[in-house]
């Protein structure tokens, strides 16, 4: 089973990522290392659209793409971008947890409603559009997500480092995952 390793301290880093913009990451976010300035980014990071997730990164360091469950799979292009034009070489998705995107199906009611009310759809259109796009989103448990998405990642980019991370709610701290 994967498991969260809290970084408190440098040393506390996977070697795999020292040297990495994915060190600089965890001294920038977890360690408070005073902010460099780039020119250009260093990293993608691929992270959930959740409100409660603020990432503590200096300006142009990274490129960010915030979807649902930190699901990439719709954003290909968008990384493949980064890849080609930006030059990066490392990516690090995060996933969080409690996040909504698991168990997105118990939500159907809440959804519709929340567009019938919020947004003026009518019932029926809401509940096709949550029908038409909820299996494409919903994840059975965050880090299975993760690491599942990692690895279809890893394959379709062999190229470039991929870090799988996790972004705890309660402390606001990023955390290595160690795979199996």
């Amino acid at each position: 089973m994967s498991k969260l390793v809290k970084v408190s301290k440098e040393n506390e880093i996977f070697s795999q990522y020292k040297d990495t913009p994915i060190e600089s990451l965890f001294q920038y976010h977890n360690l408070g290392k005073p902010f460099k300035k780039y020119d250009k980014a260093e990293l993608l990071i691929g992270m959930c659209m959740d409100n409660r997730k603020q990432l503590n990164i200096p300006n142009n360091f990274s490129y960010i793409i915030r979807s649902g469950g930190g699901n990439l799979r719709y954003s290909e292009f968008k990384v493949s971008y980064a890849v080609a034009i930006g030059g990066v070489k490392t990516l690090a998705l995060i996933g969080h947890n409690n996040c909504g995107m698991v168990n997105l199906m118990s939500k159907k009611e809440r959804f519709i409603k929340g567009l019938v009310e919020n947004a003026g759809w009518d019932e029926k259109k809401a509940e096709e559009h949550f029908t038409s796009f909820a299996p494409m989103f919903e994840i059975e448990n965050e880090m299975d997500f993760l690491l599942s998405e990692v690895k279809r990642l890893r394959l379709k980019y062999p190229k470039i480092l991929i870090a799988p991370l996790f972004y705890n709610i309660e402390d606001n701290l990023l955390y290595l995952v160690e795979e199996d």
